[in-house]
């Protein structure tokens, strides 16, 4: 298990720029602007994601500690 986390986190880490290319009107706004105001689109996109991320995270990590407790009581 341990093995394929660090796979999966390496695999990551090297994931190039293409995958964060955003959407068009964001890209187009961003190409638009001055640095401290893109800076500022780009914050409040992680900002607005910051959210949902730490519900989903939340919802993952209650799932895998249940099934975990699950699995070693089957044992």
């Amino acid at each position: 298990m341990a093995k394929r986390l660090l796979i999966v986190m390496m695999l990551l880490s090297t994931a190039p720029a293409v995958y964060a290319q955003g959407c068009s009107l964001c890209t187009k706004t961003a190409g638009e602007l001055d640095d401290k105001s893109a800076k500022g689109l780009n914050n409040g996109i992680l900002y607005l994601a910051a959210l949902p991320m730490t519900i989903m995270c939340t919802i993952g990590y209650m799932w895998w500690k249940n099934n975990k407790v699950t699995s070693e009581g089957e044992k």
